[in-house]
């Protein structure tokens, strides 16, 4: 009874045993991952129908017995073995440990190889390490992929590094020697170049080419016709073109051209801007099958955003040849500035006047407050843009405001600007006068003009050097020389009430006086000279001279109007004069000049004193006008003809000029230096 029951049970566990081995058999062969088994020297032991396929064996049976290193894998990249000793299965066998790997090859039965990644965990039985259980899988997608995306992102890299070019680089040999740069990690090449479509000429052009090839056909600037490329057919087409074997399918004169240089392959892509094709990027190379239809798509990605710098460059080169243009004009209108306004034609050369023109020299240079003091017409605005010309702000803007002619509603918009919406009108934002200034000069005319509440804001600007426009909760801070000037006696005006002592001690830093021309007598034939010289040029007349009678009475006559007074009858009495000689009649001279005046004027000349007021001839002659002109000018410099400050200067002709003149009206330099 005893031995049957244990026959039962000893039957029983057999079964169990038998079926436990079919179950992990069915496991083992269902399973799509590859599982093996070996002992401790490598020897397989026991093998799925995964392994065995992925390994290239029709059965698992033929793994058997066999070394699963010599048979499976290496890890060098270049393909070599390694020996048994650096298996990293074989040392987690010393070591007692599991391994993970994922950048192993393993080898097929017909030679070639696949990546894999793999786990070996080891069996050990009393201590010992008797062999490992290898699971493996084909990891050849996985690989794939990760290529795929460090291409990607590889490529977004290049397309990022090509769109700083376009924003940094806008002359075009700069921007192709980015983009080539950029290019190369990616897309090998031995040449790029773009070119444009020249529509006036139907032709094309490279606008730059960058490469190690050189060549001395293909090359910056080369001009070639349409039958000439087979870009015409890009350019038409608006589609990429690969030529794989260029030798074998070369159909244009370039292309053969391409072919002598050692050219096997190229690619082109269109350049295209809003529809519309406006030239095309090229690569060549001197390997045969270098470009794919893969590099052609990547290479219309980096053509579109170069199309893109190739328009901003092109504006960028229109902006700076506009600007160019500008700076000429800029220049040329500051040179008519200068004919109008300069501190060399503000003629005469009275004590008086030179006193004021020597502070003048003074104040320039520094960036203290002027206040210019004067008369109406004592020409307050001409020693004010002296006075800017010669400072270092001379190369910003000098700008003007007479106080006087703004509405007293409006003189704060205008000194200072308004936001939109500030008041009823303002529509948008205004730039006021000190902004417009800042860096520079403004010159605050008739200052004694303006509001206490404005002088207020005024006082600010020259303490803080900050402002806020009107409607503004924010100030703006700016650097201006402020240059004032007044008719009115200001320091009585502080004592009325009528302006700020604290403004009047802030613009009085230094103070210059222009002498009234009634006290200036002398400087008149000058003045007059001048004025005719002008006033006939422009208005095509020919004046030789000035009557005899007419100067005695310019001279004697008190000026309430000053210079301006002066301007205005000269143009006036060119405009009715019928001859060459200059005769004032009373309706155009109120007061009629007297001897006491010319005899004055004859004991302040110099030596060389003006014809008009030694000759007895009763009017003066061109010549003479002239050589009074001159003579002025060498009294004023101190007998110097040359430099900066010398006569010629003055009189604005060129110093060899200058010189031939005064031999010809037997004017000697040397006369009239200063001691």
């Amino acid at each position: 009874m005893l031995l049957s029951e244990d026959s039962s049970m000893r039957i029983k566990a057999e079964d169990i045993l038998l079926n436990s081995e079919e179950l992990t058999r069915l496991i083992l062969d269902s399973a799509s991952e590859a599982i093996c088994g070996c002992d401790s020297d490598g020897t397989c032991l026991f093998s799925n129908p995964s392994a065995a396929r992925m390994l290239g064996y029709d059965d698992p049976a033929e793994l058997l017995g066999k070394n699963l290193h010599a048979l499976e894998h290496h890890t060098r990249k270049d393909g070599t073995p390694y020996p048994i000793e650096e298996c990293p299965i074989y040392i987690g066998f010393q070591k007692n440990e599991d391994v993970h790997r994922d950048d192993e090859v393993y080898w097929r039965k017909d030679g070639t190889s696949f990546p894999v990644e793999f786990w070996s965990h080891i069996i050990i039985r009393e201590g010992k390490t008797l062999g490992a259980v290898i699971t493996f899988i084909d990891i050849t997608e996985r690989k794939q992929a990760e290529a795929a995306l460090r291409k990607s992102e590889e490529q977004n890299r290049s397309l990022l590094q090509i769109n700083n070019a376009i924003i940094t680089n806008l002359t075009q040999q700069e921007l192709l020697r980015s983009i080539s740069e950029a290019l190369h990690p990616l897309i090998s090449f031995d040449r790029c170049a773009i070119t444009l479509y020249q529509p006036e000429r139907d032709s094309f052009r490279f606008l730059a080419v960058e490469g190690e090839l050189l060549s001395d056909y293909f090359r910056t600037g080369q001009e070639f016709s349409r039958n000439e490329t087979c870009t015409s057919w890009v350019f038409d087409h608006q589609q990429p073109l690969v030529r794989r074997d260029l030798e074998k399918e070369q159909q244009y004169p370039n292309e053969r051209r391409l072919v002598t240089e050692g050219i096997q392959s190229m690619c082109v892509v269109p350049l295209t801007l809003q529809g519309r094709c406006i030239g095309l990027l090229s690569v060549v190379s001197r390997q045969r099958d270098r470009y794919s239809d893969e590099d052609a798509v990547f290479l219309q990605e980096v053509a579109n955003q170069v199309a893109l710098a190739v328009q901003n460059m092109q504006s960028y080169q229109e902006i700076a040849s506009l600007k160019a243009r500008l700076e000429k004009e800029n220049v040329y209108l500051r040179e008519e500035l200068r004919a109008e306004h300069n501190f060399e034609e503000i003629v005469g050369n009275s004590p008086a006047l030179l006193r004021a023109l020597h502070a003048v020299e003074q104040v320039a240079p520094t960036d203290s407050t002027v206040l210019i003091y004067g008369e109406t017409g004592t020409g307050k605005e001409l020693v004010a843009r002296a006075i800017h010309s010669r400072s270092p702000r001379n190369g910003r803007a000098l700008v003007s405001v007479n106080c006087s002619a703004i509405s007293a509603g409006l003189v704060e918009s205008e000194l200072f600007g308004h936001m939109k919406g500030a008041f009823t009108g303002a529509l948008e934002r205004r730039v006021g006068r000190f902004e417009l200034a800042n860096g520079g000069t403004i010159f605050l005319d008739e200052i004694g003009e303006l509001s206490l509440e404005t002088q207020v804001k005024l006082l600010r600007v020259l303490q803080e050097h900050e402002f806020e426009p009107v409607g503004s909760s924010h100030s703006l801070h700016v650097d201006v020389r402020v240059i004032a000037a007044t008719n009115r006696n200001l320091g009585e005006a502080v004592r009325a009430g009528q302006f700020r002592s604290d403004l009047f001690y802030r613009l009085n830093v230094f103070p210059i006086e222009l002498p009234p021309l009634r006290e200036r007598r002398s400087d008149v034939p000058q003045l007059v000279a001048f004025c005719l010289s002008q006033f006939s040029k422009r208005m095509g007349k020919k004046i030789n001279g000035v009557s005899r009678e007419s100067m005695e009475n310019l001279v004697n006559y008190p000026w309430p109007g000053n210079i301006r007074e002066l301007q205005n009858v000269i143009e006036r009495a060119i405009i009715v004069s019928a001859d060459p000689t200059l005769r004032l009649d009373r309706d155009l001279m109120p007061v009629a000049g007297t001897a006491k005046g010319l005899e004055a004027l004859e004991a302040d000349a110099p030596e060389d004193q003006p014809a008009d007021l030694k000759s007895a001839k009763p009017f003066l002659t061109l010549d003479e006008v002239e050589r009074n002109h001159i003579l002025a000018a060498l009294q004023h410099a101190g007998g110097v003809v040359d430099g900066p400050k010398g006569a010629a200067r003055i009189v604005n002709l060129h110093p060899n000029t200058l010189r031939h003149r005064m031999a010809k009206l037997g004017i000697k330099g040397s006369r009239h230096r200063q001691s």
